[in-house]
């Protein structure tokens, strides 16, 4: 055999290994990915996983990816997957596709909100995680304590003996090593590449010679070959060229060919000319396909089990933005642009869910973090439009109102206690533990989502900035009643113009403002926040009265309060419902849906 066929044989016919990489936000898992990636030698230094713009601004993952390491004739495919609950949708799917999973705690946090999620999911669906105990190199790492924390969430989380008997790895992901002792000496991660070939079970094995079965469980999208779906082969082989039957979980199908397969290796893609039962590989020539779909190649053949989607939890109306500001930034402004741009959402972000109407469209989704992501990539791609209130999605069962409630995790100095227990309980949240670690404390609330829509904000302001807040979305419950949470009102313009400094100076006694001198303003913008709760008109573009006694620069100097700086996130937390966030490649305004006071009167009757 030729060396180059020989070399292709022993690439298709290696063993595979099919991993994911779970943990709680910020805990280490794209850090440990990227140093795996390099020692086995797929990338180079300074490569990430974590490649979106908005990934490497925030230092979070938001979407799932897919990667490949050779390690001793083992081809082990890693999915990294986003470690923040409104991006749970993306987990989810991942899990189904693999084998098992690593699952990253940092050594001083022990398990969070996500973690307890992501974990819960993983043991559902009959796998071994496999627990690496990372950043042992913290000052207030406690390994062991993490260890037995992890051990009593496996138990609690109705974890099965076989499954509550993990492997531990120790790792410091910042510095590539890993130990299967504490005390080990380790310069690399040959320990945990060792427990990945011992404790997960190779894939697809004797299963190449089936009838073909693989199920997509993430979307892509090229401008050359359309939609793309990444697939599980579960049985048989899949080959460029091939006819395929596309079969729904309740046994539909549709005729359809694949034209392309691409393998991974490292980050980057491979053409293949065929994929083999357990691996993945990314296919094109399905331009319908969806997650959870069964590909075969016989439309007699018995589908896979349907992948299963969380429903939204929250809902807000996409609107053209009508401000006297709109067109002025954005390239992509009219109701058919911003239709199309989320109907092209709709095909990679499951999670998502969108009620198209004539003049605005009402998209539901998991969490304020994952409508604010949706709207800071359509704004850094030129659309301008405006948004409304998110509000919570309410269920009706047995004629009760019910509602979705929340897991809120909160890590704060023990200074600051009081003021959250008291906020969080005008919110209806009910705490359900309290463990105190020196001169920090976590608290563990439950409540309605209601109750957390807006509180980030003022959380950072309770604590100073040192406090951590997690949440996790626990199920619907009965509606909780009224919620009292904005103590601010509004100050809105009632000119147009630009802001000036003096007037600023004069009005920044009154409550919080979001705008600086010369911001230009519109009649019914919202510029700032009173703090008595009172709405309040104003004139921010008012300067000082000159006469002959009086020289513009004769008295003290004004010094005024760095503004409150919008983004969509702030935004979407502190704007009300009778009003709109303005969203364009170049500016976050908050506004009244009605500009004028007149029409304000009007519409409040």
């Amino acid at each position: 055999m030729p060396a180059s066929k020989a070399r292709l044989f022993q690439f298709y016919f290696m063993e595979i290994r099919n991993i994911a990489i779970i943990a709680h936000v910020d805990h280490g898992k794209t850090t440990l990915t990227d140093a795996l990636l390099r020692q086995t030698g797929v990338a180079e230094e300074g490569v990430s996983m974590d490649s979106n713009a908005l990934e490497l601004e925030r230092g979070i993952t938001i979407y799932s990816k897919n990667a490949a390491i050779f390690y001793k004739d083992t081809k082990i495919n890693l999915v990294d997957t986003p470690g923040h609950a409104d991006f749970g949708s993306e987990v989810e799917r991942v899990l189904r596709s693999i084998d098992s999973v690593l699952l990253v705690v940092d050594a001083q946090e022990g398990p969070m909100p996500q973690t307890r999620f992501v974990l819960k999911k993983s043991l559902e669906l009959g796998l071994r995680p496999m627990v690496v105990i990372n950043k042992i190199d913290k000052p207030a790492a406690d390994p062991s304590r993490a260890e037995e924390q992890v051990l009593e969430l496996f138990l609690e989380l109705g974890a099965n003996d076989e499954q509550a008997n993990f492997p531990v790895i120790y790792s410091i992901g910042r510095q590539g090593i890993a130990k299967k002792n504490l005390a080990d000496e380790s310069k690399d991660f040959t320990p945990l590449l060792d427990m990945i070939l011992a404790h997960v079970p190779a894939a697809g094995v004797g299963k190449e010679v089936l009838p073909l079965r693989a199920q997509p469980f993430n979307l892509g999208y090229d401008n050359f070959l359309g939609r793309l779906a990444i697939v599980r082969v579960y049985e048989g082989t899949l080959k460029t060229g091939q006819p395929v039957f596309v079969k729904k979980p309740s046994g539909e199908t549709r005729p359809g060919k694949v034209i392309k397969i691409f393998t991974f290796k490292g980050l980057q893609k491979e053409e293949a000319p065929q994929v083999s039962a357990g691996d993945i590989a990314l296919i094109a020539g399905l331009p319908d396909i969806f997650i959870g779909e069964t590909i075969a190649d016989s439309a007699s053949t018995e589908p896979l089990p349907a992948i299963a989607i969380d429903e939204p939890t929250i809902t807000l109306n996409f609107l053209v933005n009508n401000s006297p500001f709109a067109g002025r930034e954005g390239k992509f402004v009219t109701t058919r642009q911003i239709r199309e741009r989320l109907e092209r959402e709709l095909e990679v972000n499951v999670g998502l869910k969108i009620e198209f109407g004539e003049d605005l469209f009402k998209v539901s989704g998991r969490g304020e973090l994952h409508i604010a992501i949706l709207l800071e990539n359509m704004r850094r791609e030129g659309y301008e439009l405006q948004v409304s209130q998110p509000q919570v999605i309410f269920r009706e069962e047995n004629a009760q109102k019910l509602e979705p409630y929340e897991e809120a995790v909160i890590d704060t100095p023990t200074e600051f206690q009081g003021a959250i227990i008291e906020r969080l309980g005008t919110r209806k949240f009910i705490m359900k533990d309290m463990r105190v670690h020196s001169d920090t404390v976590r608290l563990v609330f439950e409540g309605p989502t209601r109750g957390l829509l807006g509180y980030r904000n003022q959380f950072v302001l309770d604590t100073k900035g040192e406090g951590i807040l997690s949440s996790r979305f626990i199920d619907f419950r009965p509606y909780a009643g009224e919620i009292q949470k904005r103590a601010v009102g509004s100050m809105i313009s009632m000119a147009a113009g630009k802001a000036l400094g003096f007037s600023l100076y004069n009005l920044q006694d009154r409550g919080v403002l979001y705008i600086s001198p010369s911001t230009e303003v519109y009649e019914g913008m919202v510029i700032g926040n009173t703090s008595k709760g009172e709405e309040m008109t104003v004139n921010p573009t008012k300067g000082k009265q000159l006469t002959n006694m009086r020289a513009s620069g004769s008295d003290e100097a004004i010094t005024l309060v760095p503004p409150y700086t919008l983004t969509i996130e702030r935004g979407l937390e502190v704007m009300s419902d009778d009003e709109y966030l303005e969203i364009t490649p170049k500016s976050v305004r908050l506004r009244k849906k009605y500009l004028t006071e007149l029409e304000r009167r009007k519409g409040g009757k």
